[in-house]
């Protein structure tokens, strides 16, 4: 896989301010620690922060080491998060892959993809923003040379940038999932009698590996949404280019009102609630896999 997933992402948000944003992953790829390794990746991200903000100020800056709260899992996600087929059931029936919902249930609490609002959190914002320009650009410099200070020092990372860190994150990450998911016995005899339900039920399947197959559904209706948000714009071509090697692939949001989304996300979520019962065994096996990955990552890379 070459997506930065939602764990990656996170991190982003705090180790490198002002960065760009992407495309979370699917429901079942989304950082989402239980209580221990979650403190422990926090104290990871505190021990990252301390060393950044000194780092900061032995370069003339004045930086607050910050770390956004977690809050607590609700018993329907812990349920999720364990593949119980109900709970998942429940989220699909309302919210699809986390597509189109979020033009129409923008602030679901439920959602496949809800992040907490971080805008305006970081106390940091309010120190770069009331520089000039020549300041702000030596102060981005020193965010760069701290993050690699801060690597070293809190996780042990030897990296060359912040997107270095990111990107080796991405790689570990995508290790483990070809290691213990798409290498796992049992959940490649589930992925294909998945794969031949969802294909008897006229559903296109290109790849059978349990973690291609997870995201099957949720690519298709993000390409949908792409292919309306390039329409809907001038400066980028109805027909994406092809990603090069390394690349992740981008895609574009539409411009849609909740009555104009609706039909869209009842497709999707048709096509959810397929994918589920075709998977039911399925995920089962690959959520629970999928989150104790997740919580590894967390914990080696303080996300």
């Amino acid at each position: 896989m070459n997506t930065i997933r939602k764990t990656v992402l996170a991190l982003a948000v705090t180790a490198v301010l002002g960065g760009c944003g992407g495309n979370a992953e699917p429901p079942g790829k989304s950082a989402s620690p239980l209580s221990k390794p979650a403190t422990m990746a926090q104290e990871k991200r505190r021990q990252f922060e301390s060393v950044k903000a000194d780092c900061m100020k032995q370069k003339g800056f004045k930086y607050i080491a910050y770390v956004p709260p977690e809050d607590p899992d609700t018993d329907e996600e812990r349920k999720r998060k364990a593949g119980d087929y109900e709970a998942l059931k429940a989220q699909r029936a309302k919210y699809g892959f986390g597509v189109f919902s979020v033009y129409v249930h923008p602030k679901g609490p439920d959602g496949p993809d809800n992040m907490p609002d971080l805008s305006g959190a970081d106390p940091n914002g309010k120190i770069w923003t009331k520089l000039s320009p020549a300041q702000r650009k030596s102060y981005w410099k020193a965010v760069g040379a701290c993050i690699v200070v801060a690597a070293k020092q809190a996780l042990g990372k030897k990296v060359s940038s912040d997107m270095d860190l990111l990107e080796q994150a991405d790689a570990a990450s995508n290790r483990a999932y070809e290691r213990e998911i798409d290498g796992d016995a049992e959940l490649v005899k589930l992925a294909s009698s998945m794969a031949t339900c969802l294909t008897g039920k006229g559903y296109k399947v290109s790849d059978t590996r349990p973690s291609e197959l997870q995201q099957r559904g949720w690519r298709a209706f993000l390409d949908q949404e792409d292919q309306i948000g390039r329409k809907q714009r001038e400066d980028v071509p109805d027909v994406p280019s092809p990603p090069k090697k390394g690349e992740v692939k981008r895609t574009f949001g539409a411009t849609l009102t909740p009555a104009q989304a609706q039909p869209y996300l009842a497709k999707e979520v048709k096509a959810a609630l397929d994918d589920l019962e075709c998977g039911k065994d399925f995920y089962r096996v690959y959520t629970p896999k999928s989150e104790a990955i997740e919580q590894k990552i967390d914990e080696e890379f303080g996300s």
